[in-house]
């Protein structure tokens, strides 16, 4: 039966997937049926980790099945989740495969930060369980040689895929074909197994199998391709080739039989080698007499390659179902986020534009006391305009609904901030221990420092202090135009009696009553109350647009592996919002159009008007009540803006506190297991360089001495050892004299109080055997007919080197941002 090189599987540290995963839903989607979803999805992908990671797995097809499934479902949930370092960190930790761990050390084992470590890490796990797998099939018929080849080639690591090729190729031989072709197969499989023996004779944590059955699969696959080619140069009549290949295919099963018969027996290919050598050289005795030539002048075998390594495609798992189907990839994510921006951005920029028409409109009309100024024409009662106006501030809470709205602006500010530092502080916190450690490590501490990591994050927290700064400057805008109309906006609070009797009276101007210039006027004004009921629906209208970009973004992935956010975007709101916008802007050249007639009109209107200082003084009180009135409307609405921004902001900020904190937990894990590495390595080192060790150091202890030999020896060997017995002797003299000497200088020393008692030294190791030279895949392989020779020679079979043991939320309009 073949021998076949099985793997170990990976060992990997238990991992909590729940905790982060489930953070990241609740806080990118909203409390429904959709993140419920979400949250048991990442349930079931944690149970998925611990039933192929947690449990030792069996030799079986269905152990091999939830391996591939968890490696699907990474393969699937990557695109969907922002695993990096400063993101979404999800630490993994694996241990060496081949690594047997030590007393106090343990197995070397590394952590990072990536999903691609983990996904790496499991596919080699299936492969290594695949191999262990088909090392177990029956390869004595087609059936396990088909299992065999199936299991090896899952994974398709470079170990496992020239194994593949080999199965394969001795599968063809099975079914009789041509020699010339199974020659070069196997010619190409000796070639695979001298890459493989390449890439790991320097790795010291192998089993010790791997390097001779690798050195004798590549022996005997090149011993079957001198065998087929000699079958060749027979039926060419090369007579003298084919016994010069048959020899050199003998030589090498016969350095396979010497060197590695523990591992690899090759006495079948051996003997039928030998018999079709001793058929050719009676053939070629008696009959022929034809020149056997050397090794190195026959034509080099070709190669061929049965099949080649492809790229891994999941699913790999026959039964994989996504468990995060309906959600959709990062990149459609951060593009329909960066589509909600652009869409705010139209809404806000269109909506605002008409907000400040319509308060440069009631400004202007204020100015020109209209239309209080067409009402007032008796001179002693209050305009309608005005006390309609006074009831409207009356009945949203006056001053005091102001006021509050005032007093809780700071306390809002104070928790953003605090909520702000508290997450910087973190960072801070935990990049000086980084900085520490780093000082104190230096080139052991190799992880990414923590200030390369915390920049985007340090920039987003820098973006949100500086919208802080920028949201006090404008409510210190709005306090001040309070104080400016507080005591007219406290006027228009009062009973109507009250209020009438603070307005100033004035000679009637009833002759103006039905006059035509006084008609004109109303028209016009109402033509403007007129335009703004429609600017209030066409707010609604555009505010209440809407669309789901998801589908044209999945589209433009699927097709072109990438996302034109800007192009798709701007080329949708564009549709969406492109008859709005000119909309918006017939509003705003008819309102021009208008309060030019209103001025034209409003200037004859004067002209008629008695003048008086009685008149002027009354106009001036309603133009002040009018100007109080639309500044307390503006001032509420700024106040609320603001209020609902502080707490749009505190939402953003506890997640970017929420962020801050998982990266700094996630940090502060693989801190502790760095350094628990760290220490482990400090642990394994010699505590002191190796150095000489005297001789009668290194003694054996030994047991009774045994009772003396008489030995005869020549006089010269006598002389020899009665001198070496004297030389002995006088220093023994010499060692008992300085004993003693030290004994009487210590006897006549004062005591000195007891000193801590010093490890003794560490035990020098002895040094490292150098290993034997490292075998040459190359040198088994037949040269081109030109080449001299480099491949083992038939007396020096090739030696294996044996294993060394040694955003923030849209800004009030008020703050001078859109929104």
């Amino acid at each position: 039966m073949a021998t076949f090189i099985s793997v170990p599987l990976k060992k990997s540290s238990e991992a909590d997937l729940v905790k982060p995963l489930s953070k990241f839903v609740t806080a990118t989607y909203s409390a429904g049926e959709e993140q419920g979803e979400y949250i048991r999805a990442v349930e079931e992908l944690n149970k998925l980790r611990k039933n192929a990671l947690g449990r030792p797995l069996d030799k079986h097809e269905s152990s091999l099945e939830i391996l591939l499934r968890y490696y699907d479902q990474l393969c699937a949930v990557e695109p969907k989740f922002p695993f990096s370092e400063n993101q979404l960190c999800l630490t993994f930790t694996w241990k060496d495969a081949f690594d047997k761990g030590s007393l106090f050390g343990g197995s070397v084992k590394l952590a990072l930060a990536s999903l691609g470590y983990e996904k790496t890490c499991v596919l080699f796990n299936a492969a290594a369980l695949a191999s262990q797998i088909a090392s177990e099939q029956n390869l004595d018929n087609d059936e396990g040689l088909k299992a065999a080849a199936k299991y090896y080639q899952v994974g398709v690591p470079p170990h496992i895929y020239i194994v593949e090729i080999t199965v394969s190729c001795r599968d063809m031989m099975l079914n009789k074909m041509k020699d010339a072709v199974i020659a070069k197969l196997a010619n190409q499989a000796a070639d695979f197994y001298g890459d493989a023996f390449k890439q790991c004779q320097y790795k010291d944590n192998l089993p010790k199998e791997v390097l001779p059955v690798l050195a004798a699969k590549h022996c005997i696959m090149q011993a079957n391709a001198e065998l087929h080619q000699s079958v060749l140069a027979k039926q060419k009549k090369r007579f003298g080739e084919e016994i010069a290949r048959l020899q050199h295919a003998a030589e090498l099963v016969k350095t396979v039989a010497s060197r590695y018969d523990e591992y690899v027996s090759v006495k079948d290919l051996s003997d039928k080698i030998n018999r079709a050598l001793a058929a050719a050289k009676k053939d070629n005795d008696f009959i022929y007499h034809d020149r056997v030539p050397e090794v190195k002048d026959l034509e080099h075998i070709g190669k061929a390659a049965l099949v080649k390594a492809t790229a891994i495609t999941p699913p790999l798992s026959q039964k994989f179902t996504d468990l995060f189907e309906k959600m959709v990839p990062m990149a459609v994510q951060q593009s329909m986020s960066i589509y909600s921006q652009r869409k705010a951005e139209t809404v806000n920029r269109l909506v605002g534009s008409m907000r400040e028409a319509t308060n440069l409109c009631n400004g202007v009309l204020a100015s020109l006391n209209l239309p209080a100024a067409l009402e007032d024409l008796s001179g002693d009662s209050i305009p309608q305009s005005i006390a309609e106006k006074a009831r409207s501030i009356v009945q949203q809470g006056g001053l005091q609904s102001i006021e509050q709205l005032i007093k809780d602006l700071p306390e809002l500010l104070t928790r953003n901030r605090e909520i702000l530092d508290e997450s910087l502080k973190m960072l801070d916190d935990e990049e000086t221990t980084d900085n520490e450690l780093r000082t104190k490590f230096n080139q052991r501490w190799n992880r990414t420092p923590s200030g390369d990591l915390y920049k985007p994050l340090r920039a987003e927290g820098t973006n949100f202090r500086n919208i802080l700064d920028k949201a006090v400057q404008a409510d210190q805008v709005v306090r001040d135009r309070y104080g400016s109309h507080c005591d007219m906006i406290a006027l228009l609070c009062k009973p109507e009696n009250e209020l009438n009797a603070a307005i100033p009276s004035a000679n009637p101007t009833k002759t103006l009553q039905g006059s035509e210039v006084v008609n004109v006027l109303r028209s016009q004004l109402a033509q403007l109350d007129e335009m703004k009921k429609e600017r209030e629906t066409l707010e609604g209208e555009i505010k209440a647009v809407t669309f789901d970009m998801s589908t044209a973004f999945l589209t433009a992935l699927a097709q072109d592996g990438a996302i034109n956010e800007e192009q798709l975007s701007l080329s949708q709101l564009d549709q969406l919002y492109g008859a709005y916008n000119q909309r918006v802007q017939a509003t705003l050249r008819t309102q021009e159009e208008l309060l030019g007639q209103v001025q034209t009109s409003h200037q004859e209107f004067s002209s008629l008007k008695q003048s008086n200082t009685e008149a002027n003084q009354r106009e001036e009180v309603l133009k002040k009540l009018a100007s109080a009135h639309d500044s307390y409307v503006e001032i509420s609405s700024n106040l609320r803006e603001g209020t609902k921004f502080y707490n749009d902001l505190t939402e953003i900020l506890l997640k970017f506190q929420n962020k801050c904190s998982d990266i700094v937990f996630a940090r502060k894990t693989e801190r502790d297991e760095l350094l628990k590495e760290l220490q482990q390595s400090i642990a394994r080192e010699p505590s002191a360089p190796n150095f000489s060790v005297p001789a009668y150091q290194s003694t054996p202890a030994a047991g009774p001495t045994p009772a003396p030999r008489t030995v005869f020896v020549s006089s010269n060997s006598r002389s020899q050892t009665l001198n070496t017995t004297e030389h002995y002797k006088r220093q023994m003299v010499v060692y008992r004299s300085v004993f003693l000497l030290l004994s009487a200088f210590q006897a006549q020393q004062p005591q000195q109080p007891q000193q801590a008692q010093q490890q003794p030294p560490a035990k020098p190791q002895p040094p490292a055997r150098p290993p034997p030279p490292a075998f040459t895949p190359q040198a088994a392989s037949t040269p081109p007919t030109n080449t001299p020779p480099t491949g083992p020679p038939t007396s020096n079979p090739p030696p294996v080197a044996p294993p060394s043991q040694a955003q923030g939320p849209p800004y009030p309009s008020y703050q001078g941002y859109p929104g």
